[in-house]
Order: structure tokens, then sequence, then C-alpha cells
């Protein structure tokens, strides 16, 4: 049974904390071990792309899909960490203006406005590179066969052919629109990407055998489309006081999404498919799955 929103997000909002207090401990002035020095400046920026508030959703997918499959708790925390840290970096450079262009991001100026540009640019480069630091390292829980994969594939979800690449790809779409399937592309590679491994890596830390791996990342995939359909929704639908960024900013570019091209009405009931589809793909695994069925639900269905 699914939980009320309510409910929800108050759980959602506790594992949150935790990710803040091990990101806060993680992200504080004191040179690691063959680290010769952790500027002020620096790091101050990096905390604050990535401790700026936030729902903590894909950590939170990490250590669930990991409890599911009864792996090491701490061992997720620090992996859903990581993606957090790279998921900030994204976010950092995406706001600057020659990207998205944004001033406010979860309703603070973004890092390049508290701070500058290229203070903005190195903050972003120094949470990226820490996230591979963070699922390397020695305080992390986990065999090295386990960290290399999970390296592997957190380098394919945010590279060339994942993040980075629909990155690429939606700068493209500002000159050639693509069509709904060139839009599903860029979607599933922007957005769906870190969603896909965030889901996966639960299964990879509990040492599951690839029927387990493959049906995480599957589901992964859905809400990653159902987010992304969810987010195309608000844009349209909600305000910039509600969401802690502009809105309308792709109908006012000319930008093809799928709501858009579909209609609001249609992206209700894709929702609702995906929703159905994605509870399907966990019905094995009995009423162990409800915290994952329950962040579908929540991710299709929010509000901001």
């Amino acid at each position: 049974m699914i939980k009320s929103a309510e409910t929800f997000e108050q759980s959602l909002s506790a594992y949150a904390e935790i990710v803040a207090a091990r990101l806060a401990t993680l992200l504080d002035g004191s040179p690691r071990p063959a680290e010769i020095a952790r500027p002020g400046r620096l790091i101050q920026a990096m905390h604050y792309g990535a401790l700026n508030g936030g729902k903590r959703l894909r950590p939170y997918l990490v250590m669930q899909a990991t409890r599911l499959f009864g792996g090491n708790d701490d061992a997720a925390l620090q992996v859903g960490c990581a993606l957090e840290c790279l998921h900030s970096y994204s976010l950092v450079h995406d706001d600057l203006p020659a990207m998205d262009d944004d001033d406010l991001r979860r309703g603070k100026p973004t890092v390049h406005k508290q701070y500058d540009e290229a203070t903005a640019i190195l903050a972003g480069d120094g949470l990226l590179t820490y996230a591979f630091d963070i699922i390397a390292s020695p305080e992390t829980p986990l065999p090295d066969a386990a960290k290399v994969m999970l390296v592997l594939e957190l380098s394919r979800a945010a590279g060339i052919g994942g993040m980075a690449g629909g990155q690429m790809l939606d700068l493209a779409a500002d000159e050639e629109q693509p069509d709904e399937e060139g839009i599903v592309r860029l979607q599933a590679m922007k957005t769906g990407a870190l969603l896909r491994f965030a889901c996966e890596a639960g299964a990879i830390i509990a040492s599951r055998p690839a029927e387990d791996r493959d049906r995480l990342r599957r589901f992964g995939e859905i809400v990653g489309r159902a987010f992304q359909v969810a987010d195309d929704l608000l844009d349209v639908t909600s305000d910039a006081a509600t969401l802690g960024k502009a809105t309308g900013k792709d109908a006012a570019r000319g930008k093809a999404t799928l709501v858009g091209l579909r209609g609001t009405d249609w992206a209700r009931a894709e929702l609702d498919r995906l929703v159905a589809e994605a509870n399907a793909l966990l019905d094995p695994y009995g009423s162990e799955a409800e915290p994952l069925k329950e962040a579908a639900h929540f991710i299709a269905y929010r509000k901001k």
C-alpha cells in the first residue's frame, strides 16, 4: 500500500538529513591522505553546491535498493553521497551562463552567482572527481571488485553516452528540435541515466546476480522517464515560488518536450502507466519493495 505523500516525504527527509550529515563530513576542510590542501574558497563553493537543500532522491534510491537485498547500509550511504556529489556537479555546471543560464537553484542563488563563474566551474570539477574518490576510498566498505563495477557504471551513466552526452544533445536541440524519439533519447541520457544507476547500484552493493541487477536497472530507467515527464509537466503547470527555480523556460526557448508535443492530459496518463510498470517490476520482491514503489509514486506525482 502506498503511503500518503506527506508520510513518504517525511521518510525521504529523514534520509536526506543522514546524507547531508555525511556530505558535510566528506566536504570538510581537512585534507585526506595524498591530498596537499583543500583551498578554502573551493571547498566552500563545493559545500554550497552540494549542501543547499534538495530531496536527496538519488541517494535515497541507492540506499533503499541496497536494503531491498540486505546489502551494507554504510556502503550504500557512501555510494549515495558519491552520486549526490556527481549530481550536484551537473547542476552547478548546468546553471552556468554558457549552459542553462540560471540564477536560482532551490530558491537560492546558483553557485556562479554566489561566488563567480571560475569558482563554480572548479567546484563542479571538484565534486565530479570526488564522487569517484568516495567510491574507491578505503572508508567505503565494499570489495574492490564491487567498487570497480560501481565506478564503471557511474562513469557510463555520467559521461559521453549518459548525462554529459544528453546535455550536449540538449544544447543542440536549441538549434534543431528533435523528434519524439530524439527527445526520449536525450532525456534518458541527461536525466534518466543517473536515476538508473541509483537503482542498479543497490544490487551491485549487495552482490546480487544479473537478473536482479537487470530488474533494478529497468526500474531505474522507468522512474527516470517518469521524473522527466513530471519535471516537464511542472514546468508548464507550476510556478517559480513553488519549484525554487524559473518555470516556463522550455516554452520560452521553443524547446521540444514530450509534454509540449503530447499535452498535459497525455503526460498525466503516461505517468500513471509508468508507475504501474515500475510497480510490476518489483512485485516479485513482495513487501520489501514498498519503499521503492513509494519512491516511484512520489517521483511521478510530486508537486515540486
